[in-house]
């Protein structure tokens, strides 16, 4: 017998050895009773804080009525879900699953089906996802090696490289898959001649422009979408993390003028558009109002100015408050145990960064908290 005691989950995750058991706002409980405060916010996915009122309400209300019918039928809150989203957008239709990964099958299987091509240009240093399609289009090798050969076709360019990106394009091209600000690859946006030269190319070239907003939308980076900030629609854009504040669920939305391409049987979820994740959603998309953004803005450029002068800190990257905090001399491993030892959760992207996603709703005396134990830290 093997007197060795292993864990009854998979060994997918390096978790640290602590247990939570509650949350409320911006602060988590553990089974000790010790309380933290949450700058990982589930990685980008609490966005309105843990147990927000009005999600909670929403998705408490709907599991009284309805949990689940299948897509065979419709449900109130899918539907009102899809026309919230839609007017956030400026038109657009909406295919709803479990995940971001889920989310960017969708949009790779809705490109090709839509333009008849194959190819796909995405950016080196990208994360996509985990799934065999967001695999193949996540541009880093050490993520695809062990499980290729993967989904053919994909070309991967350096990110802001408007001659690279220029020459990869061409006729077999379906789409361009970019994501506003890499997130898993440490925090860098994209420059904004760098996206529009996207549209053009993929519009000369008759492909799709699709932004993977898992990460930067639902008011992440200070507006619903990164692309408002750049000014730049895509012709699709994938959603998930925060977007129901912690339950399942993962967005494709395709705007109305490349809409039409699906048909019934290409594509599916089972689980996708459950109303009790749409109800929390809906919630979500109608709390993040104008007053929430400007505070997302306004605390994003507030805690840059003070990260930056932190010590070993060489660069703070990234919009509202999704934000790489790069480091010189200091392992971000090490760094995220000691912050952890005093009571502050904070992750990693790349390998010298530290990622800083707080829920959207954090008061400025919670940052400040957070900025004192990591100069602690830091020194």
């Amino acid at each position: 017998m093997n007197a060795t005691l292993q864990s009854p989950l998979l060994d997918t995750y390096p978790r640290a050895d602590v247990t939570f058991v509650d949350g409320d706002g911006a602060w988590l409980t553990a089974d000790d009773g010790v309380r933290y405060l949450d700058l990982v916010a589930g990685i980008a996915v609490v966005a309105l804080g843990h147990r927000h009122p009005a999600p909670l309400a929403a998705a408490q209300a709907q599991l009284e009525r309805l949990w689940h019918t299948s897509n065979l039928y419709g449900t109130e809150p899918m539907q009102r879900l899809a026309q919230l989203l839609s007017e956030r957008f400026g038109g657009a239709q909406a295919f709803f699953c479990n995940s971001g990964a889920e989310a960017v099958e969708a949009a790779i299987k809705y490109a090709r089906k839509a333009t008849g091509r194959k190819g796909i240009v995405a950016l080196d240093n990208s994360f996509h996802g985990r799934t065999a399609g967001a695999l193949a289009a996540t541009g880093q090798p050490a993520k695809r090696a062990a499980f290729e050969p993967l989904v053919p076709g994909v070309t991967f360019v350096p990110a802001n490289d408007i001659g690279a990106l220029a020459d990869a394009v061409d006729a077999d091209t379906a789409c361009v898959l970019l994501e506003p600000i890499q997130g898993e690859g440490g925090i860098h946006a994209l420059e904004k001649q760098f996206v529009q030269a996207a549209r053009e190319v993929a519009d000369t070239h008759g492909a799709l422009l699709v932004f993977d907003e898992v990460q930067t939308g639902v008011g992440r980076t200070g507006t619903f979408f990164a692309w408002e900030r750049l000014g730049i629609r895509p012709d699709a854009v994938t959603l998930a993390k925060g977007l129901a504040n912690g339950l399942p669920i993962g967005t494709l939305l395709v705007g109305d003028a490349a809409a039409g391409a699906f048909v019934p049987g290409d594509h599916g979820s089972t689980f996708g558009g459950n109303p009790v994740a749409c109800a929390a959603a809906c919630a979500v998309c109608e709390t993040i109002d104008d007053e929430l953004l400007a505070d997302v803005h306004s605390n994003g450029a507030w805690l840059v100015e003070r990260l930056s002068a932190l010590p070993a800190v060489t660069d703070v990257r990234g919009a509202g408050l999704l934000l790489g905090v790069e480091l010189a001399g200091r392992e971000p491993g090490d760094v995220i145990d000691a912050c952890r030892e005093k009571r502050l959760l904070v992750c990693a992207a790349g390998e010298r960064t530290l990622r800083i996603t707080p829920p959207l709703t954090i008061t400025r005396d919670e940052l400040a908290q957070a900025l004192a134990i990591l100069e602690e830290v830091l020194k």
